[in-house]
This record gives C-alpha cells, sequence and structure tokens, in this order.
C-alpha cells in the first residue's frame, strides 16, 4: 500500500541506502565506473537531480537491476511532486 500523505522515495536515496552504502562503494566509484560525472552522482543521491534514460540503463546494468526498475521509482516520485492543485472534470462528447 503506497503512502498517501508523503512523496515516494527519491531514486537518489534509494540508490545510496540500498546499493552504495550496503556494497561499500563511494559515489566518486560509481561514477567512474560507469562512465558520468562524479556531480552527476552527487546531484541523484541529494535529490537535485533525476534519473533519466540513460543513466536507468547504466544503473541497471551496474546493480543488476531493469532501466524499468530505476524509471519507475523516478515516474513514482515525479507523478507525486508534480500533482496539480487543483482537479478538472472529465471530458464530455460534444453533441
Amino acid at each position: 500500500m503506497k503512502p498517501k500523505h508523503r512523496l515516494p522515495t527519491h531514486p537518489g536515496e534509494i540508490l545510496s541506502e540500498e546499493f552504495l552504502l550496503p556494497l561499500g562503494i563511494t559515489q566518486v566509484e560509481l561514477a567512474r565506473h560507469i562512465g558520468v560525472p562524479v556531480q552527476r552522482i552527487n546531484e541523484l543521491v541529494r535529490g537535485k537531480r533525476g534519473v533519466s534514460p540513460e543513466s536507468a540503463w547504466l544503473l541497471a546494468q551496474a546493480f543488476d537491476t531493469s532501466p524499468e526498475f530505476w524509471i519507475n521509482i523516478q515516474t513514482a516520485f515525479d507523478l507525486a511532486a508534480n500533482k496539480p492543485a487543483r482537479r478538472v472534470g472529465k471530458l464530455e462528447k460534444a453533441s
């Protein structure tokens, strides 16, 4: 069941807490391994950047997950963070 009163966890926090820390891998080591700037990984971990499709593929290969795993986490976060305050009624067929 999804929590109703909080944002889903940012993928950067999942990257840090579920992958980097348990494996004892630093952000620098991950960046070097997947061939991206350290700043890119650091911004992702700090929640200042999202997972792009390219990053999803690179992380999936590095951690033996799927790119969909990373994109789905990012999508859930983005949808919750950007939910509009107003509601729009259903469009009806013109007569």
